[in-house]
């Protein structure tokens, strides 16, 4: 999965993220025989891993057994929920295949799900922000066919575009038979990582845009509401202007403190960079799928009501609400 240096060296590059050992060598059969040192940063990605899973398995249930989530919004967050659950059981994956079945096919199937995983939870943090976006801009033809047609079209543009970047590791593009072309993220190949990295800087230019142009409408909405209702003088239109203005900065704010920092080391860094880097940039990354269900799920009113329905013992098939409309999420 990586290469790795002998049980004693001094940088510790077990697991999958590293630069090359001091001897530049490549992983070898002796190396796969040999146990490997437990690395500290191995277990606390397995760790994570399983929090993650634990985590967004619980969104993905609630979200499939209740007939009332069937809404746009509802899919949306449904399927980011499984783009995290499925990044969490890679990164448990992961951690079992290193060091207890080490093989470099099983090691390129566990990378592809990751990648796969990764990328479909960002694209849909992207396809939650054009939901939200339209559901402003287009509030009185918001709740149409036209809706649905447009989220199922966003589903398959997300998972059809992260399954194949999630295969390509698989079907050949990676760094295992040419070491000195790997990434900081063995077996990635360096073109391979900087096309991930220049992707997600791309998105989160677009989702930069879509939550300026988020925050003007809901500036412009409770203005004429406060000018309606002769508020203008109170602190009513402040307020609820900075509630409109404070949910996507969180948002936002979230997505790029986690993800920006591997996207420029990725961009940075090569097969030389120490092991260390690829964790601390990677790690906070990771951070991202446990932080989702959080900000897009059990913030949402209607989600908490079916949670503490079943932590009650009281749950009902088709809780009786309406669902609201993403922006008010």
């Amino acid at each position: 999965m990586m290469e790795k240096g002998p049980p004693n060296s001094s940088e510790g590059q077990q697991g999958w993220f590293s630069a090359r050992n001091g001897s530049g060598s490549s992983l070898d059969l002796e190396s796969v025989v040999q146990p490997l040192a437990l690395n500290p940063w191995d277990v606390v990605l397995c760790i994570s891993g399983t929090i993650i899973s634990c985590e967004n398995a619980i969104v993905v249930v609630v979200i499939f057994y209740t007939p009332a989530f069937r809404a746009p919004m509802f899919l949306l967050i449904g399927s980011l929920a499984t783009a995290d659950l499925l990044a969490g059981v890679g990164l448990i994956l992961h951690f079992a295949f290193v060091y207890f079945i080490p093989s470099e096919a099983v090691s390129l199937l566990t990378v592809g799900l990751l990648v796969g995983s990764f990328t479909a939870s960002v694209c849909s943090l992207l396809a939650i922000t054009i939901d939200r976006y339209l559901s402003l801009y287009n509030a009185l033809t918001y709740y149409s066919e036209r809706t649905v047609t447009r989220t199922y079209i966003m589903l398959m543009l997300t998972w059809g575009a992260s399954i194949c970047h999630g295969l390509l590791p698989v079907l050949g593009w990676n760094c295992l038979a040419e070491p000195p072309a790997c990434s900081v993220v063995r077996p990635l190949t360096k073109s391979h990582l900087v096309l991930l990295s220049a992707s997600l800087l791309a998105v989160l230019a677009a989702m930069l845009q879509l939550y300026v142009q988020i925050c003007r409408i809901v500036c412009r909405h409770a203005h004429q509401i406060a000018v309606q209702r002769h508020f203008l003088a109170s602190s009513h239109y402040g307020t609820s202007t900075r509630k409109g203005i404070a949910t996507p900065a969180v948002i936002l704010g979230t997505l790029a403190s986690c993800w920006l920092p591997f996207a420029i080391y990725g961009l940075l860094g090569d097969c030389s960079s120490p092991a260390l880097y690829t964790y601390a940039t990677l790690l906070p990354a990771t951070y991202n799928s446990l932080l989702n269900p959080v900000i897009y799920a059990f913030r949402n009113r209607e989600i908490q009501k079916v949670l503490w329905a079943v932590c009650c013992g009281c749950v009902s098939p088709s809780p009786p609400f309406r669902s609201r409309s993403p922006s008010d999420v």
